[in-house]
C-alpha cells in the first residue's frame, strides 16, 4: 500500500485551519509505514515520541499557539543522527549495541522547536559509503518506480530517506550528503533533493563520514519544502519568501566536461527536452567547457579521494579488527584503499581542491547557475550489482560521478524531476552553484520547476 503523496505545504494548510489533527496524521503515517509491504525502509519507529510530538502540536494548533508552518508535520531521519536514547547505528551491526545518545542531533532539536513530530529512522547505506542505497544487514529499499515485479536501487547513501518521500509515508526525510547522498536517491525517485552548502547546517551529533565533504539537506516534494525546512534547520522562526523569478530572469551554463560522458540516451533526452523547454520561456542558456571537473578526478587518481582517506582514518579500528566480519565487505574493501593514502598525498589533494574550485568560481559567470542531468543514467536493477562484485563498484562510481564534482568544490545544489529515462524510470535535473549561493539555486529551482515535469 502507498499513500497518497502530499507535501510539507499541502499538510501545513490542512494542520494550520484545523482540517486535519496533527494527533491522527501521525497515527494514519505509523500506520501506514507498518502495514506497507516493505519493511526495509523504516529501522526504528519512534511510537512514543511521534505520540508526545503530535499531542503538543495539537494543544498548541488549538490554543493558537502555532509554531509556524512545520507545526505538527511529520518528519522522518536517516540513521545518521543522534535521537535521544537511541544508538545511532548508521546503517551498520556494528553499532547496534553503542551508547544511546544522550541528546537529540542539533538539526533534530531545530525542527523539534520548529514543531515537527519525529517518525522515525530510515535505512541507509552501511556508513553512508555508497551512492547505490543497497544495505546487506537491514535491507535495501525497494524503489517505488521499479517495473512491477522488479527491484530497481533506491540511490544512497539516503537510500530510506527517497524511498520513504517518493512513496507517501512521509513528506520530508533528511539525509546527508558526501557525494551525493541527497541528490542520488531525490533523482532516481523522482523527487526533490537539496543539498545545502556544507557548514550551512550544525553538525553536532551528525555521525561522520568525511568532515570534509560532509553536508545536509531535506529530501522533499517541493522547492518550498525545501526552503522552509532550510530555515527551521538554522533556527530561523519563518523563512523568506522566495524571489518571483520566471526563466527568463535566469542565466544557466550547461557543462561540455564529465558531466555527459556514457550518459544514457534516453538520460540525455530527457534532460534536453527540459532545457528546450526553459529556453522558449526566455532563459539564457549556453554551453561551457569546464577544465577543472577532468582535473577533480585526475587529483583523485593521483593522490587518492578525500572521503576514502578520511573515512579510513574513521573507520581503521573497526575494519582492521574483528568488527570487519560484520560488516557489508564492499565498505570494508572500499574503505581500505584509504590505507595507501599518504599524508603527504592528502595534503596535495586539499591544495588542489582550492585551486580547482577558485578556478571554477572564476569560470563561472557571478549570476549563472550550472544544469546537468544529476546522474547519467536511471536507477538499474538491485540484483546484477548483488551477484557482481566489479559490476557493484563500476555502477557505484558511475552513480557518484556527477555529484561528486560538486562536494569536492564545495558547491550546494538541488535535484528535480524532469521527465523518465529507460523503462520509465526517473531522470533527475540538477541546479548547481558556488559555496553559499543555496538562496540563489534554490530560487531559481522554485522558477523552473513546473517546466521541468
Amino acid at each position: 500500500m502507498t499513500t497518497e503523496p502530499r507535501s510539507i505545504a499541502q499538510l501545513s494548510v490542512l494542520l494550520q485551519s484545523g482540517a486535519l489533527d496533527p494527533v491522527a496524521l501521525a497515527e494514519e503515517t505509523l500506520a501506514a509505514i507498518r502495514s506497507h509491504p516493505d519493511a526495509a525502509i523504516f529501522t526504528v519507529l519512534l511510537e512514543e515520541r511521534a505520540r508526545a510530538e503530535a499531542e503538543a502540536a495539537r494543544r498548541r494548533l488549538r490554543e493558537g499557539r502555532s509554531r509556524g508552518v512545520l507545526d505538527g508535520v511529520p518528519i522522518a531521519w536517516k540513521d545518521l543522527f543522534d535521537i535521544a536514547g537511541l544508538p545511532t547505528t548508521a546503517g551498520s551491526r556494528v553499532l547496534k549495541d553503542a551508547a544511546p545518545a544522550g541528546r537529540d542531533a542539533a538539526v533534530v532539536q531545530a525542527l523539534a522547536g520548529a514543531g515537527m513530530v519525529s517518525i522515525g529512522r530510515v535505512n541507509m547505506s552501511e556508513f553512508a559509503f555508497s551512492g547505490l542505497g543497497i544495505n546487506p544487514h537491514y535491507g535495501t529499499p525497494r524503489n517505488p518506480a521499479s517495473p512491477a515485479g522488479e527491484h530497481r536501487i533506491p540511490g544512497g547513501s539516503s537510500s530510506g530517506s527517497g524511498v520513504a518521500v517518493a512513496a507517501g509515508l512521509v513528506p520530508v526525510s533528511i539525509g546527508t550528503d558526501t557525494g551525493g547522498s541527497v541528490r542520488i536517491p531525490a533523482a532516481f525517485n523522482g523527487i526533490v533533493g537539496y543539498k545545502a552548502t556544507r557548514g550551512r547546517y550544525a553538525m553536532d551529533g551528525v555521525f561522520p563520514l568525511a568532515k570534509s565533504l560532509d553536508s545536509l539537506g531535506p529530501l522533499c516534494r517541493t522547492v518550498q519544502d525545501a526552503v522552509w525546512i532550510d530555515a527551521a534547520m538554522r533556527g530561523q522562526a519563518a523563512a523568506g519568501p522566495l524571489p518571483r523569478l520566471s526563466p527568463a530572469d535566469l542565466s544557466f551554463v550547461i557543462p561540455e566536461t564529465v558531466f555527459f560522458d556514457g550518459a544514457e540516451p534516453e538520460v540525455a533526452a530527457a534532460f534536453e527536452a527540459s532545457v528546450e523547454r526553459l529556453a522558449r520561456a526566455g532563459a539564457r542558456i549556453r554551453r561551457q567547457a569546464f577544465p577543472e571537473f577532468s582535473a577533480v578526478f585526475d587529483v583523485m587518481a593521483r593522490h587518492g579521494a578525500l572521503v576514502t582517506a578520511e573515512a579510513f582514518v574513521l573507520h581503521r579500528a573497526r575494519i582492521t579488527g574483528p568488527a570487519a566480519a560484520e560488516m557489508d565487505p564492499r565498505v570494508v574493501k572500499r574503505t581500505l584503499l584509504g590505507e595507501k593514502i599518504a599524508l603527504s598525498d592528502y595534503l596535495e589533494t586539499l591544495a588542489a581542491r582550492e585551486r580547482l574550485t577558485a578556478a571554477f568560481e572564476a569560470r563561472l559567470g557571478t549570476q549563472d547557475i550550472l544544469i546537468s542531468p544529476t546522474l547519467p543514467h536511471v536507477a538499474p536493477p538491485v540484483q546484477p550489482l548483488l551477484d557482481d562484485e566489479d559490476l557493484f563498484f563500476q555502477t557505484n562510481g558511475k552513480t557518484l560521478r556527477n555529484t561528486l564534482v560538486g562536494n569536492f568544490l564545495d558547491w550546494c545544489g538541488v535535484s528535480l524531476p524532469c521527465g523518465t529515462g529507460a523503462d520509465g524510470m526517473p531522470v533527475g535535473f540538477l541546479l548547481s552553484g558556488p559555496k553559499d549561493s543555496d538562496e540563489r539555486v534554490l530560487a531559481a529551482a522554485a522558477a523552473v520547476d513546473g517546466w521541468l515535469r
